[in-house]
């Protein structure tokens, strides 16, 4: 379901309410504005709304927690368990589903067009092959645009940003995670450059989301034990499970899917999240391999051993992955150069998802359009570039030919248009779904089956088609295209170098998927893990090591990673875990907006109602006045969605006194108070009064969590910074440094720290903004500039 302008009483980052709201998201960069309360989410620009990880401590959650016996206390955590296998379970049987429909709906058209061209039907190959391609892809496109645009792109960084605190609506809806599943096999199946790992860590997050919903009241699906996660604290733990479960089900990596989660997508962690999310990932494992024997007697139609990615190069040539000390200089080059290609790449798909965000915006129409043109350019690409290829004899090493003609099974040969007992070495790879073609390419002993041309046209193409084909609105994903690019690439360095490397040339190919992956992902200990548990190889270690580190150091140099990009590029308010320099200049006391909306510990309901009506805020400090205390003091923070329930149960009084202890007995309990599924929400158009309700009083005591954080007003930003992304803070009260001020100078929110507001504020720091070493336009030229006037002056 397609998002709407958000109201302003429906948007929940705070922001003073007399600057305009951002309407388009996307576009410029100039235009691109990281504090907004509105982002791009799939394909569709959303309302956004942060997580509050901060445990709340009032009189009714006090004496909800005292009420639990041990017997809840062991019903949690044997509940936490349970939720951790069952995700690993459904999980993993959707890993599964997903590879063997795509092994069978791209295994069927391969075949068919493999068939056709053997008998010499030329064009009636080509348009069965490119309008199969164009009615998957359309059909995908169509299912996202229509049904569930939060389920467009690769889904991850949506689930980082939701990890570091930022909530958007149907992320994690189970429309989503339908949609996720089938348009992700339409559109890899379609012979798109796109993959699956990306779309499976998205569907491993909504698969564990859903279990932290705590059922639903609506339906009636739901106990009292399921409440105990309805909270944000426990639902983001279950989807950084759900996340790792993910990455496990897309590559049989458990313990990469565990570092993945860790290094690239969570921002908070613990050992106890660690033991629940291996716990997880292997019961993926174990799920993924009973189905993998279960097809190896051929009841899964083409699904076979190679239907799970698993490019095993240990069991053949083990001579030939051997490695010496003269290789090192060799391995050098490859992450350097991986490097470069790398941070071009991101650079070129940021553009090109600019362009393709104006086309969208335009409307479903357009969406539809732009995915059949580069459907229809990656089939002729995908069928005319091998018409370009030299026809080659089938190798003589491996299982003899069969008697039709065709080259044995070893490498999966295409002949294409060649001749019986030979074979096209770039078909090979291009008609071949992604992971063939990479099992392919890491094939050791391999050496003379591909022409250098062929590499050459085989990577320039893919290189292209992967940054072009990410941006359409489709589930897609850049973890596979990129191990492929980067595999080609490693190849042709190979061919290049020729008999001054000792390196097989599978070998390399594996190096240069590390160095091309940490050109642009710029991951290092995850991707290892996983490129090790993928080629079933540990000697590679050292080499992998080495490698990703280069690339990730020398890649950095240029632009951040591309999940870092998109997430820049979609307006969602990511806190990075480092604080810039010009932080340290500045006090919280200058970035803190206001006005500053408090209430009194007993307020008049229609206060209350008028506030909420006309500020988007979220928490509201309660001031205690006389006769409740001799002075202004600050007695706590309450929340939007707290006051919203009381307006709801209009349990008000008469008089503006104090209730007594024994108040809330019988009147609220805690589950009403519970935090609702990710994003959803009540308003303040749900709550009708009457004229006489309005004039009564509501005491806010019991509900006012007593113990907000809150720091005085000289801290440094920076340092304030540390504290509200270290604890997970949606709201940071500022207190005065003097007492005889108001007790409280304002709330610091996620928009306060965003570099664009704070520059906004002070635009004379614009200059001294921290920046990671980087080539700027024009940097290499000057730095030249200066080496030769040095050298000038030095001479003369």
């Amino acid at each position: 379901m397609a998002c709407t302008a958000p109201r302003e009483e429906d948007l929940l980052m705070e922001e003073d309410e007399h600057r305009p709201p951002l309407n388009r998201a996307l576009l410029h960069r100039s235009a691109t504005n990281n504090t907004s309360q509105v982002a791009m989410v799939g394909s569709n620009p959303c309302p956004i709304e942060s997580l509050d990880y901060e445990i709340i401590e009032n009189d009714l959650f006090d004496q909800n927690w005292r009420s639990r016996g041990k017997a809840d206390q062991v019903r949690y955590v044997v509940l936490k368990w349970t939720f951790c296998f069952a995700i690993g379970i459904i999980t993993g049987i959707a890993g599964f589903v997903i590879n063997l429909a795509v092994e069978n709906v791209a295994g069927l058209k391969h075949t068919a067009v493999s068939a056709l061209m053997e008998s010499s039907r030329y064009w009636t190959a080509f348009w069965l092959f490119a309008g199969t391609n164009l009615a998957l892809l359309l059909f995908a496109s169509s299912i996202t645009a229509f049904v569930s645009p939060a389920a467009g792109g690769s889904g991850i960084p949506e689930v980082k940003a939701y990890l570091n605190g930022v909530d958007a609506p149907n992320i994690f809806s189970l429309r989503t995670l339908a949609v996720k599943i089938i348009g992700n096999i339409a559109a890899v199946s379609s012979s798109l450059h796109v993959g699956k790992a990306g779309p499976m860590v998205h569907t491993g997050a909504c698969i564990a989301a859903i279990f932290g919903q705590g059922g639903s009241r609506k339906y009636g699906l739901t106990c009292r034990w399921l409440r105990y996660f309805k909270n944000d604290r426990d639902r983001r733990d279950l989807v950084t499970i759900g996340a790792g479960a993910g990455v496990t089900a897309a590559f049989r990596a458990p313990v990469g899917g565990v570092l993945f989660a860790l290094e690239s997508l969570s921002s908070w962690w613990r050992s106890a999240l660690i033991w629940r999310s291996f716990f997880t990932t292997a019961v993926v494992a174990v799920v993924l391999r009973m189905f993998i024997e279960l097809c190896a007697s051929g009841k899964c139609g083409l699904f076979g051993k190679g239907g799970l990615i698993m490019y095993d190069v240990s069991t053949k040539f083990d001579d030939l992955m051997t490695y010496h000390l003269k290789d090192i200089p060799i391995v050098v080059l490859i992450g350097v150069i991986g490097a470069i290609l790398g941070a071009l790449y991101n650079f070129l798909m940021m553009k090109v998802l600019r362009v393709y965000s104006v086309i969208n915006e335009r409307g479903n129409a357009h969406k539809l359009l732009l995915a059949a043109v580069v459907s229809i350019l990656t089939s002729c690409c995908v069928f005319g570039l091998p018409w370009l290829a030299p026809c080659r004899p089938c190798p003589t090493a491996g299982a003899p030919s069969p008697p039709n003609g065709t080259c044995h099974s070893l490498n999966r040969f295409r002949r294409f248009h060649c001749p019986a007992g030979h074979y096209n070495d770039l078909a090979s790879l291009f008609l071949n779904i992604n992971d063939d073609a990479i099992r392919n390419l890491y094939s050791t002993g391999t050496n003379d089956v591909y022409h250098p041309g062929s590499m050459l046209a085989f990577f320039v193409a893919s290189y292209a088609l992967g940054v072009l084909s990410y941006g359409v609105v489709a589930p897609s994903g850049l973890f596979v295209p990129i191990i492929l690019t980067g595999a080609t690439y490693g190849r042709l360095v190979a061919m290049l170098l020729g008999g001054r490397s000792g390196l097989d040339h599978g070998l390399v190919a594996i190096l240069g998927s590390a160095s091309f992956l940490g050109g642009t992902l710029r991951m290092t200990v995850s991707v290892c893990v996983i490129i090790l548990e993928l080629t079933n190889n540990l000697l590679l270690l050292p080499l992998v090591m080495l490698v990703l580190l280069i690339s990730k150091t020398v890649a950095d140099s240029f632009n951040s990673s591309i999940y870092d990009l998109i997430l820049n590029l979609k307006g969602l308010p990511h806190l990075d875990g480092h604080a810039e320099p010009y932080m340290r200049q500045l006090t919280v006391g200058d970035v803190v907006a206001g006005p500053l909306r408090s209430f009194n510990g007993v307020e008049k309901v229609g206060h209350i109602v008028h506030t909420l009506r006309t500020t988007g805020h979220h928490a509201f400090p309660v001031v205690d006045e006389p006769p409740f205390s001799p002075a202004p003091v600050l007695y706590g923070l309450v929340l939007r969605a707290h006051l919203l329930v009381l307006l709801k149960k209009r349990e008000f009084l008469t008089a503006p006194v104090r209730c007594p202890k024994d108040y809330m007995a019988g009147r609220f309990e805690a589950q009403d108070f519970d935090k609702r599924g990710s994003g959803k929400q009540d308003t303040i158009a749900d709550v009708e009064l009457s004229p006489e309700e309005m004039e009564m009083y509501v005491d806010l005591h019991p509900f006012t969590n007593t113990s907000p954080y809150t720091v005085v007003e000289t801290m440094s930003l920076a340092k304030a910074l540390v504290l509200f992304r270290e604890v997970g803070l949606r709201h940071l009260l500022v207190v005065p440094k003097s007492c005889d001020r108001s007790p409280v100078v304002g709330i610091l929110t996620r928009h306060d720290f965003m570099p664009e507001h704070i520059l906004g504020l002070h635009p004379v720091l614009v200059g001294s903004r921290w920046k990671r070493l980087r080539w700027q336009k024009g940097a290499v030229a000057k730095k030249f500039r200066s080496l030769l006037d040095w050298l000038a002056n030095d001479s003369g």
